[in-house]
């Protein structure tokens, strides 16, 4: 196989995982492609490493950069467009994706990286770990931190509830 083939099998994890940092299809499509022309570019890639782990840490490093350049940092403002979306019509699916998605945007950006790139992109605590460029305990602890505030924001009552009866969810029904 060739290099460029190779790019390739890992293209659609580079996708997902750009569009679950950005929550933007375009922005994502941007960043996969600013990753895959500085991999071509960089490509001093040898035999015995690991292809997936590089290529995510190239869209990472371009993701930040792209924060910086933006000024857009912090991900967990209230008035976010993910926080503001109305639920989806008629499923319960739905509810509860959106209600993970806003919890998992709720987390800090350093928990959210190792949450996406363990639960997401399925990669083992050492090749996370490389990618993000810190020790292997660190990847735990973020992950266990991120599971805990994720396990929190999910069971947590509305702040407007009434003690005693559970939280409801206003959806608005679009006919």
């Amino acid at each position: 196989m060739s290099f460029e083939s190779d790019l390739l099998v890992w293209l659609p994890h580079l996708r997902r995982y750009a569009r679950a940092l950005t929550r933007d299809p375009a922005w994502a499509d941007d960043l996969v492609q600013d990753t895959l022309e500085r991999a071509l570019s960089k490509w001093r890639w040898g035999r015995g490493g690991n292809l997936r782990a590089w290529l995510l840490t190239l869209l990472r490093h371009r993701f930040i950069d792209q924060l910086r350049s933006r000024r857009e940092v912090a991900f967990d403002d209230e008035e976010a467009p993910w926080q503001q979306q109305p639920a989806a019509t008629g499923e319960v699916d739905g509810l509860l994706l959106r209600d993970v998605e806003r919890a998992l945007y709720r987390l800090p950006l350093e928990q959210r990286e190792v949450l996406l790139l363990i639960a997401l992109e399925e990669l083992s605590y050492q090749e996370a770990a490389k990618v993000l460029k810190v020790p292997v305990g660190t990847v735990m602890s973020r992950l266990s931190r991120a599971r805990e505030r994720m396990r929190i924001l999910l069971t947590e009552p509305a702040a407007d509830a009434t003690p005693g009866r559970p939280p409801l969810k206003v959806v608005k029904h679009s006919p």
